[in-house]
């Protein structure tokens, strides 16, 4: 049974990952999510059913407008695919239980955020905003023990990466610096820290990999936003073990 509820939980999210990438592409350029219905962004084809498929259609279609024949960028399909996997992860960790809204809330963020940040390096705040109200007044709800490390969390997640940017003169994005604030409400103090160390270590990782990839500068910018994504989601679900892990290898 729980492999069956888990495998629609996959269907639920990349049914959601469908409409994450509209709100991730729209909201920065302040359009509606609504209006109009999804077209080809080359030639403004209206998308029917058969194109609309979270995952089947850009795999049948071979990543190509049914109309023009366009490249599709594979960001479609890849975050539908991965919203699919940290729903459906989300409830086999914690099954229906009252965290789950929480893990919901925050999966679809994370996934939202690293849409535009790689899209145009932005992390709207017209996304933070409603996600940190949600997930604070879960977090009411539903705290961590103790209860008061959510706000311990949110303060030094975001004092932190407010530190680092007066320091290095605007290195670090404020789009960045509020997620923190939203991450350590969610996470708590302990594992905002796990958060922060794992984003260094996988945005310093892609960052030679980018750089060696296209030859460019060292002062290229390069979206910050995907790599505390993944560092997020790895510490809400294994933070502890990550800590213990940590521990043991210095010890």
């Amino acid at each position: 049974m729980t492999i069956t509820i888990t495998i629609l939980f996959f269907i639920y999210g990349i049914v959601f990952g469908s409409f994450f990438n509209v709100v991730g592409l729209r909201v920065p350029k302040k359009e509606s999510i609504v209006s109009p219905s999804s077209h080809c962004p080359t030639c403004d084809r209206k998308l029917g059913i058969l194109d609309l498929v979270p995952v089947l259609s850009y795999l049948i279609l071979k990543g190509k407008c049914r109309g023009c024949g366009s490249q599709i960028s594979p960001i479609y399909p890849f975050m539908e695919f991965v919203t699919g996997v940290l729903f459906a992860l989300s409830f086999y960790v914690l099954g229906f239980s009252g965290e789950l809204i929480v893990a919901i809330l925050f999966m679809s963020l994370l996934v939202i955020i690293t849409v535009s940040d790689i899209a145009y390096m932005l992390i709207p705040d017209k996304v933070l905003l409603p996600f940190a109200i949600a997930l604070f007044v879960a977090r009411l709800f539903i705290p961590l023990s103790p209860w008061w490390d959510s706000v311990a969390g949110a303060l030094v997640g975001f004092g932190i990466l407010f530190l680092i940017a007066v320091v290095s003169k605007g290195g670090m994005g404020g789009g960045d610096i509020k997620l923190f604030f939203v991450i350590g409400l969610v996470l708590g103090t302990l594992n905002s820290l796990v958060t922060l160390f794992l984003a260094a270590l996988i945005g310093s990782v892609v960052g030679i990999v980018f750089l060696k990839k296209t030859g460019k500068g060292r002062k290229t910018p390069i979206p910050f936003g995907p790599s505390i994504a993944f560092a997020a989601v790895i510490a809400y679900f294994w933070g502890a073990d990550f800590v213990s892990w940590y521990g043991n290898l210095f010890s």
